[in-house]
């Protein structure tokens, strides 16, 4: 049961609610308020189970026999906890996911400051308004023509007419 409620609290809902999609927030709080619905219940319940009063039993049924039988197979009784198989695999996963994450980090980091540099180029260019066609091609090499592919343009050869 502690370690119930120990989970209870290993949830941040701000950093969780941080992260919803605006169109899936009623579905975001609908959980919440379920699982703290449930939360609220299991904190409620005691500790420890409540304990069985065999001797009340014992003056109610008429047969003690059967009393000390139950008490006998109930104290005999272990219930094993299931085997955690799951957590190592959690775990490698995050450790995974960390390190995409960093990642991406670094890369978007590395674009940021290429896009910046992009930024400054495009910020000092002559306005575009102000623009002669040999600054375009200065600026943008790309738009230059190639007279040997396009020897006629923007007009078509006679030939083709």
């Amino acid at each position: 049961m502690a370690a119930r409620r120990l989970a209870l609290k290993a949830v941040d809902w701000v950093a969780f609610g941080e992260r919803v999609a605006p169109n899936q927030r009623s579905m975001f709080n609908a959980f919440k308020t379920r699982s703290d619905a449930i939360a609220a219940k299991l904190v409620s319940l005691p500790e420890a189970p409540v304990a069985i009063d065999w001797a009340h039993y014992r003056t109610a049924v008429a047969n003690v026999a059967m009393v000390d039988e139950f008490e006998k197979k109930f104290k005999a009784l272990q219930i094993p906890a299931p085997a955690d198989t799951q957590s190592s695999a959690i775990g490698t996963q995050e450790v995974e996911a960390d390190k995409s994450a960093a990642a991406y980090v670094e890369e978007s980091k590395a674009r940021v400051v290429e896009y910046e540099k992009r930024l400054a180029t495009l910020n000092s260019m002559v306005p575009f308004d102000q623009m002669t066609i040999e600054d375009l091609n200065e600026a943008f090499p790309e738009t230059t023509l190639d007279k040997v592919k396009h020897p006629y343009w923007p007009h078509k050869p006679l030939a083709e007419l």
